[in-house]
């Protein structure tokens, strides 16, 4: 998986590509670690992902609850069918804000 980020201000964007899945949620969970510092407003770009897996989820729930906890907010966009089949399944898309 590639993670590309842009950075403005209090906003992150990070735009993922590949599949997200146990052997590269930790890529993302570090890359989030080292840039999450400041950041209030989080956007996950899903246009080139093309699966995510329970590790992923995981990745997507548990900086879900640390924005929460820092009155930040996450969003999610350009989500294709199958990893919007996958958050739909699972109830993800019941709580992230998705566009």
């Amino acid at each position: 998986m590639d993670i590309n980020l842009e950075r403005k201000g209090e906003t992150l964007t990070l735009f993922l590509n590949g599949k997200l899945d146990t052997q590269t949620a930790p890529l993302l969970d570090e890359k989030l670690k080292e840039e999450m510092p400041g950041v209030k407003h989080l956007v996950f770009d899903l246009k080139g992902l093309d699966y995510v897996s329970s590790a992923g989820l995981r990745t997507f729930l548990s900086t879900h609850k640390q924005l929460a906890g820092m009155n930040g907010d996450m969003t999610v966009r350009n989500v294709n069918e199958d990893v919007s089949a996958i958050f739909d399944v699972t109830g993800f898309s019941d709580f992230l804000k998705i566009l």
